[in-house]
């Protein structure tokens, strides 16, 4: 049976310059990924009838929202029959509902952008002057039960379920310090990676620490940037100047509390629901998957969705990761292939989505890992989450 997300291809993607507290505003480097990818797409901003983002202007943490939808649609001077922008449904939340919307005749061509900004927002002083900067502010919702405990960060929320997994299942810093150095192993071949100087175990384990168990180097890096993606019906797949990439399946199921603190299972998270309705999507398995671009907002969070999606079972990621030769660029499952947030630069999950595409169009230059037909991409950690499997046509 054909799934609706089988109907739509991603026909072109672009990105802006990433880096950290560039000269450029959020809406230049926007409009600069969105005309990289309508151009990729061989279309111009006319054939464009749909748009959408996430979070749409939905979060009040300084750059990380990113220019509106609205505004966004100003500056490029569209014309569209669909629009989305929220804050529901996780990072992929906008590429999801690009592919629902032009698999139901809503839009033929939307363009999917994610917009970060948060380096220059944050400055020298870091994330914890930016988010201090408004001293009126008051603590909503569930984190009014975690400031308390000086929990104010999702560092300190995926750091529980850390601990609790080693607890568990014996996994160490060592396994995280692994993908760690991957990573930036990986955005060392990456030049619009933000971080590319190479690291050892022993400058992993040197770094200051930040909450238990992570240190610096087990947090992703605030960069500004943008990435852009062109979701177009498959009827008009092969009409563009590059072959376009298809989409086998989606998962985006929430099957428990979306809660931080009350996940029924502390080693495990949201992924292993939007895992479990991949895989009920699709005829492929783990075996099938030629690579992974896995969520890493913080070190665990690979980890976690490596056993998520079946490529270990539950409680022996630690041991599938020692010693770095299955996910390096020459292993039999590349991992982070860009450099991941962790050192490519945290553009919030889409980045990922977009070094996907990057290596399935055969453009990763000294850091293209092969000739993948597939590629699995997981976005989330804590109580959201979303996964697709792209496929070479």
């Amino acid at each position: 049976m054909t799934r609706p997300e089988q109907q739509a291809v991603i026909r072109g993607f672009g990105s802006s310059q990433v880096g950290r507290r560039l000269p450029a505003s959020e809406m230049a480097l926007t409009v600069d990924a969105c005309l990289a990818a309508i151009a990729d797409a061989g279309l111009t901003r006319d054939e464009i009838d749909g748009l959408a983002t996430f979070p749409g202007g939905g979060f009040d943490t300084p750059g990380l929202a990113g220019p509106g939808a609205d505004d966004v649609h100003a500056a490029l001077g569209l014309v569209t029959n669909w629009k989305y922008g929220g804050p529901e449904g996780g990072q992929l939340g906008g590429f999801f509902s690009a592919c629902l919307a032009v698999a139901t005749g809503l839009a033929r061509h939307v363009l999917v952008y994610r917009t970060v900004g948060e380096a220059s927002a944050q400055g020298a002083a870091g994330r914890a002057a930016a988010l201090s900067g408004n001293a009126n502010a008051a603590v909503s919702g569930f984190r009014r039960w975690l400031a308390p405990f000086d929990a104010h960060s999702p560092v300190n929320w995926i750091a529980l379920y850390a601990q609790r997994h080693m607890h568990e299942f014996g996994t160490t810093r060592e396994h995280l310090g692994t993908i760690a150095v991957n990573n930036r192993s990986n955005a060392g071949r990456n030049p619009n990676a933000v971080y590319r100087t190479p690291i050892t175990l022993e400058d992993y384990f040197g770094a200051r620490m930040i909450s238990t168990p992570f240190g610096m180097y087990d947090c992703d890096a605030p960069c500004d940037g943008s990435v852009a993606f062109v979701v177009s019906h498959i009827a008009t797949a092969d009409d563009g100047p590059h072959p376009s990439i298809g989409i086998e399946s989606i998962g985006w199921a929430m099957r428990h509390r979306p809660l931080w603190d009350q996940w029924p299972d502390m080693t495990e998270m949201a992924a292993w629901d939007a895992a479990a309705h991949l895989w009920e999507r699709s005829d492929l398995t783990p075996a099938d998957i030629d690579q992974v671009q896995l969520y890493d907002g913080f070190s665990f969070l690979p980890l976690m969705w490596l056993e998520a999606l079946g490529f270990c079972d539950k409680g022996e990621g630690g041991t599938f990761l020692e010693g770095g030769k299955r996910i390096a660029l020459d292993g039999p499952l590349p991992l982070n292939t860009g450099g991941g947030q962790l050192s490519g630069g945290r553009l919030h999950g889409c980045g990922l989505l977009h070094e996907a595409c990057v290596q399935l169009a055969d453009r990763g230059g000294d850091r293209q890992a092969g000739r993948p037909d597939t590629v699995a991409v997981g976005v989330g950690g804590g109580p959201t989450a979303g996964a697709a499997l792209l496929v070479r046509r």
